[in-house]
């Protein structure tokens, strides 16, 4: 081997670098940097951030055939395991006897859905086909691995830009929810205190709760069956409290395994000369046109139920109902003490955050339906 031999297997990687892999050195960069500076989603952001820099880094072989990334496509996103696997441990963290102490919630998570379907339309409106159309309203949801299960299906094509924008505003609820908070509500209106007593819900009722809804929404909603079948299954070991050691697990192990792997995985996908696209700045917009237009007609209809109980019901429980829990939650319990050091909305927000959940899955599984139905 000669001189020139050397020189050529060292520069062999400069060769193939184009400034599409820069930017997207770049873009992996900033995530890494928001989840260890900022903190800012870490188990979600540092995977997905090195998962891009690997993906960057010409001739490494990673995403070719039997490459280690493109090994975890497969058997994880194409196979639609990972996020399946997520709602397992997901479900395994969910307490949903806030929502079926107070039912009425249920009405919240239906309402934080609308963008969704409005998305849709505009997207279909801007130029894209219905089954692009569908997984790209699927964001509006925040809720990553019901995104990424409707996008393998639908449209693996564009699985990386929706995933990334998924698990991005997700990570940026902080930011985007308080303004809309406060310019959908009035003060007096977030200052509302509502009442809790707690009703108890008998052991029987939390078993027979995850049983029941994985039959009647994989009756209703058979596409949906996988996602909420999972979710319920992860839910059915935290309250038989008969297999902690599988709920221990589920909730640590394999959520923490899974969430790795596809942080990974998806990072992996965002090379840059596919990446940089302008669809992906379109899917970036209307992404978060969905999440915007979810959390506004969830404070809407929260305002409108404010109206019919009298003042008894805080319209800012209704920007819980997207699916992004608990962060979602949680945001809207801070928000309200904020305004009153003493107003705890978090039961409450949590009862919509967990019905959002469930109504995010039903919805994912519609458009799979109408979809496949209109595509056949």
């Amino acid at each position: 081997m000669d001189v020139a031999d050397v020189l050529h297997a060292l520069t062999e990687g400069l060769a193939g670098f184009t400034w599409a892999h820069a930017v997207m050195l770049i873009v992996g960069g900033v995530l890494i940097a928001l989840a260890v500076v900022k903190e800012v989603e870490p188990v979600l952001l540092l995977p997905i951030g090195f998962g891009c820099l690997l993906a960057n880094i010409p001739l490494t072989g990673l995403n070719g055939p039997g490459g280690m990334t493109a090994v975890l496509y497969q058997a994880g996103i194409e196979t639609e395991l990972f996020p399946l696997l997520i709602f397992v441990g997901a479900g395994a963290m969910i307490d949903f006897s806030p929502l079926l102490a107070q039912p009425h919630l249920a009405l919240l998570g239906a309402a934080g859905q609308f963008g969704i379907f409005g998305t849709l339309l505009l997207a279909s409106w801007i130029g894209f086909p219905l089954n692009e159309a569908a997984s790209i309203g699927v964001i509006g949801a925040i809720d990553g691995p019901t995104s990424i299960f409707v996008a393998s299906q639908l449209a693996p094509s564009l699985l990386a830009p929706i995933a990334v924008a998924a698990y991005s505003y997700m990570s940026l609820i902080p930011i985007i929810q308080p303004p809309l908070m406060r310019l959908l509500t009035t003060p007096r209106e977030r200052r509302i205190r509502m009442e809790y007593t707690p009703r108890p819900v008998s052991r029987r009722a939390l078993v027979l709760f995850p049983i029941l809804v994985t039959v009647i929404i994989g009756l209703l909603v058979p596409k949906a069956a996988p996602l909420i079948g999972s979710l319920m299954l992860g839910n059915l070991l935290r309250e038989s409290r008969v297999v902690d050691r599988l709920s221990q697990a589920a909730q640590n192990e394999l959520l923490n395994i899974t969430t790795l792997l596809l942080g990974l995985t998806i990072g992996a996908t965002m090379e840059g000369p596919s990446f940089l696209r302008w669809d992906t700045l379109s899917i970036l917009g209307l992404g978060l046109a969905a999440f915007v237009l979810d959390t506004a007609a969830g404070l809407v209809f929260g305002k409108a139920l404010c109206a019919l109980s009298r003042g008894r019901i805080n319209p800012l429980v209704g920007a819980a109902g997207i699916s992004a829990f608990p962060m979602a939650g949680r945001l809207v319990a801070k928000l309200a003490r904020e305004e009153d050091y003493q107003n705890f909305l978090l039961m409450h927000a949590m009862g919509a955050n967990t019905a959002g959940q469930l109504a995010s899955v039903v919805a994912g599984g519609i458009l799979l339906a109408l979809t496949s139905g209109a595509m056949s």
